[in-house]
């Protein structure tokens, strides 16, 4: 709770005890569930709060100062369900669906979301490029989350046919950020996306601080993507 509490005041985040609380007990389920899941890697979890905890909610912030934190929204390879949990408790306004592939890690999200009795919340167990052509899914969010999913040119394949046109992806990046975007370019082209704004994140986390890419849908993405499942990872465009 200490730590937590230093990484919101850090980031001049102000919530309410229970929320704060609430955070606190989902850090608690992490570290109970790791054995079994592998749900952050053991290097990571003495400070738990101080990587993933408050790269999240650095992320919370810059969505929150550019009024981009918006509804529907979807968090890609949700894992643990970084960043897009802390977000939904911080913001429980938040509608925000978790897209997970790893049915272990996907069932430990249900349990925290009916544990901490979150509305407004729910777990797709999928693969991106099965979701994204299902009709209630594609073209169908306001906002897509991915943190440490894949490089930028394979990411946009995964991530911009969720979005609708005027839609945002908001991804953490780290020190490879400008390489992934000069490498994306070709891809966001074709996809229908365009890299509106890059920022250095503000977090209190040891080590560089994580750039945040915001890459805005311009136009649909065509009907071929995204390619088969494997597919964009090997053979990226």
């Amino acid at each position: 709770m200490d730590s937590l509490a230093a990484v919101l005041k850090e980031l001049s985040l102000r919530l309410a005890p229970e929320k704060t609380a609430a955070l606190a007990r989902y850090a608690a389920m992490i570290r109970a569930e790791r054995e079994r899941t592998a749900l952050v890697s053991r290097g990571s979890m003495d400070a738990i709060e101080q990587r993933h905890f408050a790269e999240s909610l650095a992320l919370l912030a810059a969505l929150d100062d550019r009024e981009l934190l918006r509804s529907p929204a979807l968090d890609i390879g949700s894992g643990a369900g970084f960043p897009g949990l802390p977000i939904k408790i911080a913001r429980p306004d938040l509608r925000l669906t978790m897209l997970e592939s790893n049915e272990k890690k996907a069932a430990f999200l249900e349990r925290v979301i009916a544990e901490l009795s979150i509305e407004g919340a729910g777990v797709v167990t999928a693969r991106a490029e099965e979701a994204a052509r299902l009709p209630e899914h594609r073209a169908a969010y306001a906002l897509v989350l991915a943190r440490a999913v894949a490089p930028l040119r394979v990411l946009a394949e995964l991530a911009l046919p969720f979005l609708a046109t005027g839609g945002v992806l908001a991804a953490p990046k780290g020190s490879s950020a400008p390489r992934e975007i000069r490498e994306a370019q070709a891809a966001l082209e074709e996809l229908g996306g365009t890299v509106e704004e890059t920022t250095r994140l503000k977090a209190p986390a040891q080590g560089r601080a994580p750039t945040l890419l915001i890459v805005r849908k311009t136009g649909e993405t065509p009907a071929r993507y995204p390619r088969r499942p494997g597919i964009p990872r090997k053979r990226p465009l």
